[in-house]
């Protein structure tokens, strides 16, 4: 077998496990905050802001350093790197006494952790130009294949061990995922050196050099952005249904599943016709489909009603990341793919930071359904802008 479709392997189940374990922690985070002392519903949501933002604090100014160094020394070690500091955080998080050690060792997590775009940046290097947005396509599916398993076995074992115990096992589960990329990847020899000439500032002035690649990275921010508004509060959002206190991270943690069941086959389906149907249209399609659903979320009443929204939900969100990751790596040389997926996912990671604390300000002035009319609204704009966009 050839080493990428190997490596491809390989990284997608080691994603999927990665994700799941993370994911699993998502449905009840805000209740785990309540259990270390935080008792209203606006420093509840104040604080879920912070905590789900803290690892992209930190990630956002480490992550292009990673991918340069990623270039350098190899990307293996980077991912490496990644997925054991990610099991650290993990149990770390699992001994925290109060909200603000919860916080501290989430920054902790973003400073070692990063495991996506350092798959992302080996799955790009080592995949042919012409199988890239299939490979990229295939490991976005894994990351959402994690996100269906990791909510609602999350709520599950949250009901029957306890919010604290749950760290736990995702950092042994973690743990496993790194020892089997230590002993089952085999990264092939870099070309040349060269890539020890680009520095983070080189990379960056690549990017902003070319106005269909700013735009790109501008475009992940928002589409990373508008879904981490959601994600402090929607727990919250589900308990505003009356859902039984016993039954909410199970009910919750199945709604996150629908919306990755979908994205997973939406993902896996159009990432192998991305470079066929084009960037512009699938994009388009993806954002405005996400957009729609986001507003719909809004005149919800029961919780029937939301299944077949999160279906379609899912059906155009699990387009929208492969297709930016797959528009930035386009044309880019091997010996800088690192760095510069690095930087697109630091866009992303901004997204990741700034939606969660945006989301605490907005729901005490707002309100938590409006919140969803605000995320609808910003994917409609990146559908609106992919149309306008000029591909490579």
């Amino acid at each position: 077998m050839e080493i990428w479709k190997r490596n491809l392997i390989i990284l997608w189940i080691s994603q999927f496990l990665a994700m799941a374990g993370m994911s699993a922690v998502v449905p009840f985070l805000p209740l785990f905050i309540r259990e270390l002392g935080v008792t209203s519903i606006n420093e509840t949501a104040t604080w879920s802001g912070f905590v789900f933002a803290g690892p992209f604090v930190v990630s956002f100014f480490i992550t292009p350093l990673w991918g340069v160094l990623g270039d350098k020394y190899g990307r293996k070690l980077m991912t490496l790197r990644a997925i054991y500091g990610l099991a650290i955080s993990q149990v770390l998080i699992g001994f925290s006494q109060n909200v603000e050690q919860l916080f501290i060792f989430r920054i902790l997590q973003g400073l070692l952790s990063g495991f996506y775009p350092a798959a992302l940046a080996l799955t790009a290097a080592t995949t042919p130009k012409e199988k890239t947005g299939y490979a990229l396509g295939l490991i976005q599916s894994a990351s959402l294949a994690g996100n269906i398993i990791g909510p609602l076995i999350g709520g599950i074992l949250s009901d029957f061990l306890g919010f604290r115990n749950v760290f736990f096992v995702v950092g042994t589960l973690v743990l496993v995922t790194g020892i089997c990329i230590t002993f089952l990847i085999n990264e092939p020899p870099r070309e040349s050196q060269e890539s020890k000439n680009y520095s983070f500032f080189d990379n960056l002035k690549f990017i902003f050099s070319s106005k269909y690649l700013w735009i790109v990275g501008v475009l992940i921010f928002m589409s990373a952005f508008g879904e981490a508004l959601l994600r402090p509060i929607f727990v919250l959002y589900i308990e505003s249904f009356h859902i039984e206190m016993k039954f909410l991270p199970t009910v919750t943690g199945a709604l996150y599943s629908i919306v990755g069941i979908f994205s997973t086959l939406s993902s896996a389906l159009f990432g192998k016709r991305i470079d066929k149907i084009g960037i512009k249209k699938t994009l388009s399609f993806g954002a405005l489909t996400t957009g729609g659903m986001y507003l719909i979320h809004f005149f919800i009443e029961t919780i029937p009603f939301l299944v077949p929204i999160r279906i379609f939900l899912g059906l155009g969100y699990g387009i929208i990341i492969p297709v930016l990751f797959t528009a930035l790596s386009k044309d880019i040389p091997d010996i800088r793919k690192g760095g510069i997926m690095g930087i697109g996912s630091s866009f992303q990671i901004l997204g990741n930071m700034l939606g969660p604390i945006t989301s605490g300000t907005l729901v005490i002035m707002f309100g938590l359904r409006p919140m969803f009319l605000f995320a609808g609204v910003i994917f409609l704009i990146i559908g609106l802008i992919s149309q306008r966009l000029k591909t490579n």
